[in-house]
């Protein structure tokens, strides 16, 4: 019993300074969170020849290219300033400089303006690029719009449970919002033009439709979710 104890006493030292140990060197060893902002493509560029490239600080996001209405994940960064270029055969390239906030997101949206002939060179297309920026985040359920198309202005228009419709006016390269009533499932929308993809809504946020022409010039849109407000930047 005596020499059990006596074990027993020349443990408890050893045991304390190895239960000291796995802390300090976690404390010490843990790597920092890595901090990223991200930046969200939508290739609404239908002009042109083959996938839009897109290119941030020279390299490349992705070999395959992008197909017109594509949309992105977030693709993470480091936060700071990026030198972004978009590029389609047939088309002048596109460049921008964005300043990425860590944990939050910026939204590209890449299409092509038809420049005018001058003296120097005939009309031809190149890339413009409309940047988003996140705002506070979203506890409703909104719909925000925007417009990459020709025409000044749009007029969606959005249904709500009980069948009537509301009028939303879209400017060119601007947002407009509206709520959502609808709690939850694909809300009707239509233009002019004709009926355009329903939004699928589920829980709150912001739900962003984009309109743009395809290369006939005829209006198209598409959508995605965003947690918090977009605005042009």
């Amino acid at each position: 019993m005596n020499a059990l104890s006596n074990s027993i006493r020349r443990l408890v030292p050893v045991l304390c300074a190895l239960s000291l140990l796995p802390a300090a060197a976690t404390a010490q060893d843990k790597p920092a969170a890595r901090k990223v902002g991200f930046v969200r493509l939508v290739n609404t560029v239908a002009q042109g020849d083959k996938p839009l490239e897109l290119l941030i600080d020279g390299e490349s996001m992705n070999p395959d290219g992008y197909q017109l209405g594509d949309v992105t994940g977030g693709i993470g960064l480091a936060p700071g300033s990026h030198n972004v270029t978009v590029k389609r055969e047939g088309v002048e390239p596109g460049t921008t400089r964005i300043d990425l906030v860590a944990d939050s997101t910026v939204t590209l949206i890449p299409f092509a303006e038809k420049v005018p002939a001058t003296d120097d060179k005939p009309a031809h297309w190149t890339i413009r690029i409309l940047r988003l920026k996140q705002m506070d985040p979203e506890t409703a359920r909104t719909a925000t719009f925007v417009s990459v198309s020709q025409s000044p202005e749009q007029e969606v228009e959005i249904r709500d449970p009980k069948g009537n419709w509301t009028k939303v006016t879209v400017k060119r390269l601007a947002i407009a919002r509206t709520p959502i009533l609808y709690p939850e499932g694909y809300v009707p929308l239509r233009m002019k033009s004709g009926k355009i993809p329903s939004i699928p809504v589920g829980e709150p946020g912001n739900y962003v439709v984009v309109l743009y022409d395809d290369a006939s010039g005829v209006t198209k849109a598409l959508n995605l979710q965003d947690y918090k407000f977009l605005s042009a930047d």
